[in-house]
C-alpha cells in the first residue's frame, strides 16, 4: 500500500447518505484516516439504499453505500446519550477535521457544535455541508438533492427531450446530483482551510450551502440577467449541439462552428435538403432545430452511434456518443486508463468500483479498504485509539451508547 497525499489528516464524519460521506471518501481514498461514526443498530441510511448487489437488503449490499465509503472506518455512537457525546468530543479531540451534515443548531444543542468542540480543540476544521447553509430564513429546511438541484436553479436550465424544447417543465438531474457537486466543493473548501490552519495553526468552521453549490455552475445565468436583463431558461438556452437517434442508441452532433455542418453534410452524403438556406449557418439551423433533427435522424437511424462517433473524430470534429454503464465498464479507454478498479467486500464481494478521474504520480488514488461493515472498528478505535479497556466497551455496547 502506498503513501496517499492526504496521509496522516484524521477525520472524523458524522453524515449519512451522499453528500457528506462523499465529501470524506474524497480525502480517505487519498490516504486520510476517516472515522464514519454511525448510529446503533441502524447505521447509516445509505446501507438500506438501493440497488442491492444481493437479494436481501439487511446483509449491507448497498452498491450506494459500498461506493460512498470505501477505505473508512466505522465505529457506532449514540450522541443522544451523554456518555456518547463524551465519546464524541474525544474523537474530536483525536481529529483535524469534522464533516457533519446535521441541521444546523442540533449540535450545539447537544453541546457538539463547532464552537464548543474547538474550545476543546482549536486545530479543528467543522465542516458542515446541509441543504441550504448554517445562516439565513432557509438554514433549517429540510430538502434532499432533487428539492437542492431544483433550488439551484438548474433543473430550469437543463434541456429537455431533443426537439421538445418549447413546453417540458423543468427536469430532473440523475441521482443525487446536488449532493455530489455539495461534496466536491466541501472537500476543496476543506483542503483549503486544513492548507490555511498548517499556516495559522487555527482551525475553521466551513460553511456549505448545496443550493449554492448547485447555483454556482449556473453562474453565467446569474450574471446575465442583472446585466443584460435577459432570463435565460431551458427554452431558450442556445443548445450547440443536437442530440439525435442512431440505430443503437443516441449521438450529439456539435454544430456552431459550419466546418462541423459541412463534415456531417458530407457523412450523409450531401443530401439536396442540406443545403437548403434554412440550414446556411449556426443561427439559422438553430431557428429550423426540430425541423433539422428530423432530416438528420431520417439517415442516423440507420447508422451505429459509435460509427457516427468515431468518423466524426477523425475529421476533428466534436461529435459525441451516449454512452450506458455497460458500455462504460466495456470501455478499452477506460480499461487502459485503469478507471475501475476491483475490490473486496466481506459481504458483497469483489465488484468493480469507479476510481478517480486524477492521476497523481507520487502518491496514487488508492482504495484502502472496502466500505465497513456496521461497527466493525469499534474495538480498534475505542480501545486501540481512544484507550477504554475491553470491559468499558462491552458496558457501552449494553448500554446501547455504541
Amino acid at each position: 500500500m502506498t503513501e496517499g497525499a492526504l496521509q496522516g489528516l484524521r477525520v472524523v464524519e458524522y453524515a449519512h447518505m451522499v453528500a457528506g460521506p462523499y465529501c470524506a471518501k474524497l480525502l480517505a481514498d487519498l490516504g486520510a484516516d476517516v472515522i464514519k461514526v454511525e448510529p446503533p443498530g441502524r447505521g447509516d441510511p445509505a446501507r438500506r439504499r438501493g440497488p442491492f448487489t444481493g437479494k436481501d437488503p439487511a446483509r449491507q449490499h448497498s452498491t450506494l453505500f459500498l461506493y460512498l465509503n470505501t477505505s473508512k472506518r466505522s465505529v457506532t455512537l449514540d450522541i443522544a446519550k451523554a456518555t456518547g457525546q463524551d465519546i464524541f468530543r474525544r474523537l474530536a479531540q483525536w481529529a483535524d477535521v469534522l464533516i457533519e451534515d446535521s441541521t444546523p443548531g442540533d449540535m450545539d444543542a447537544l453541546g457538539l457544535g463547532a464552537e464548543s468542540l474547538q474550545s476543546l480543540n482549536p486545530r479543528l476544521i467543522v465542516t458542515s455541508v446541509t441543504p441550504f447553509g448554517q445562516t439565513g430564513p432557509y438554514r433549517h429546511y429540510k430538502a434532499y438533492s432533487f428539492q437542492v438541484f431544483h433550488a439551484g436553479g438548474e433543473g430550469y436550465l437543463m434541456p429537455g427531450k431533443q426537439g421538445a424544447f418549447s413546453r417540458r417543465a423543468p427536469v430532473a438531474a440523475g441521482n443525487h446530483v446536488a449532493d455530489y457537486d455539495a461534496a466536491l466543493h466541501a472537500a476543496v473548501a476543506t483542503l483549503g482551510a486544513w492548507h490555511a490552519r498548517e499556516r495559522s495553526g487555527v482551525g475553521h468552521h466551513v460553511d456549505v450551502s448545496a443550493q449554492e453549490a448547485s447555483l454556482s455552475l449556473s453562474r453565467q445565468e446569474m450574471v446575465s440577467y442583472p446585466n443584460e436583463g435577459m432570463l435565460e431558461h431551458r427554452t431558450t438556452r442556445t443548445h450547440p449541439a443536437i442530440v439525435i437517434r442512431c440505430r443503437d442508441g443516441y449521438a450529439d452532433i456539435f454544430l456552431l462552428d459550419n466546418r462541423y455542418w459541412d463534415i456531417l453534410r458530407e457523412m450523409m452524403g450531401d443530401p439536396e435538403w442540406a443545403r437548403d438556406e434554412r440550414f446556411k449557418d449556426f443561427l439559422s439551423r438553430e431557428a429550423h432545430r426540430d425541423e433539422l433533427v428530423r432530416r438528420v435522424e431520417e439517415w442516423s437511424v440507420n447508422q451505429s452511434a459509435d460509427d457516427i462517433y468515431r468518423r466524426g473524430q477523425a475529421r476533428q470534429a466534436p461529435f459525441g456518443v451516449y454512452r450506458t454503464p455497460p458500455d462504460l465498464l466495456r470501455s478499452e479507454h477506460l480499461k487502459a486508463r485503469r478507471f475501475f478498479t476491483e475490490i473486496a467486500h466481506p459481504e458483497a464481494g469483489a465488484l468493480p468500483y469507479p476510481s478517480a478521474p486524477y492521476k497523481l504520480s507520487r502518491t496514487p488514488w488508492e482504495a484502502r479498504r472496502p466500505a465497513p461493515l456496521l461497527g466493525e472498528h469499534n474495538h480498534a478505535v475505542y480501545c486501540g485509539l481512544l484507550g477504554l479497556t475491553p470491559v468499558e466497551l462491552v458496558k457501552l455496547h449494553e448500554a446501547r451508547v455504541v
